[in-house]
């Protein structure tokens, strides 16, 4: 199993700071700097950039990191195969989710704790920047992103989920209270509540709109789908949001949905893993989960399954 000190290591490395490193692995500060030393001397190299405050790692600290980092997860890989060939698989699925896909998930989540209850489920809403950068450093076992935002086939797998058609969501008695569709260029002329730029989603929108020649107008942005939700009404604001989102939800009163064309925009959302020589137990399961729901329902029927 893994020392405890390259724990101590990696909680320093995520708190950056001696004091919440130490209460987050219920120690004493001195414990931790000491432990930290051990490691030093052990090695013979210096780890950390000490003052007054804890400033960073040194490259030999960065190098020490991305080993301890790589040594948790194998000692973790250890205990979900120990607990299969007991009481059934145990741990934690730390899944990170693009805010678009955090409804809709939820029919895989429920799929995969269905056939493993003993299994907790951390979920994180986080831009697909942040995802592809968690994965390889061991903080994610997986995650939810749009495939087209998955550049790197021979780092990561991809397994698609369901694909997502964008849709208007406008107060009623708004500027298009007589259409049941509109076009990308008519919403471009609105406010906008929109994702903020750094959402796949928004660049997506972003996108479309370049190639038609004109910009939305974003006067509220924000990186929650309630909130947008919320926005719209408030009757002041529409906003642009895959079909999914309310199809599992519902819609406030006072609030219509209009298809978007011209183009019609479609999107894939897929499960994104790291690709190695043996996966862990966990993210076996939550692929076998995806590949259950897969056989028994069709990709656009998925989002809104229960």
């Amino acid at each position: 199993m893994i020392a405890r000190k390259y724990l101590y290591l990696i909680a320093l490395a995520r708190e950056r700071h001696f004091g919440r490193a130490a209460a987050a692995c219920c120690i004493s500060p001195s414990t931790l700097s000491s432990a930290i030393r051990d490691l030093e001397n052990e090695l013979g190299v210096v780890i950390v950039e000490r003052g007054q405050q804890f400033s960073g790692l040194t490259p030999e600290g960065v190098c020490v990191l991305k080993h301890a980092k790589r040594m948790a997860a194998e000692s973790d890989h250890l205990r979900q195969e120990l607990s299969v060939l007991g009481k059934g698989l145990t741990g934690r699925l730390r899944l990170g989710v693009i805010p678009t896909a955090l409804m809709p998930v939820s029919s895989l989540t429920a799929a995969f704790y269905r056939q493993n209850p003993l299994v907790s489920i951390e979920l994180v809403s986080l831009p697909t920047s942040e995802i592809l950068l968690r994965l390889p450093n061991f903080e994610l076992d997986a995650g939810i992103v749009y495939i087209e935002s998955v550049q790197d086939s021979r780092q990561f797998l991809t397994l698609p989920l369901w694909q997502e058609t964008h849709v208007l969501l406008t107060p009623v008695g708004g500027p298009f209270s007589n259409k049941e569709f509109v076009t990308w260029r008519e919403v471009a002329e609105i406010p906008l509540c929109l994702l903020t730029p750094d959402m796949q989603s928004r660049k997506t929108m972003d996108e479309v709109f370049a190639g038609l020649g004109c910009k939305a107008k974003a006067s509220l942005e924000t990186d929650s789908i309630l909130s947008m939700l919320a926005h719209v009404c408030s009757g002041m604001w529409s906003a642009i949001l895959p079909r999914s989102v309310f199809d599992l939800i519902g819609l406030g009163d006072g609030v219509r949905v209009l298809q978007l064309v011209n183009p019609q925009v479609v999107s894939t959302t897929a499960l994104v893993a790291v690709r190695r020589e043996a996966c862990s137990p966990i993210v076996e399961a939550l692929v076998n989960a995806v590949e259950r729901l897969s056989e028994i329902m069709s990709v656009e029927a998925f989002a809104k399954s229960e």
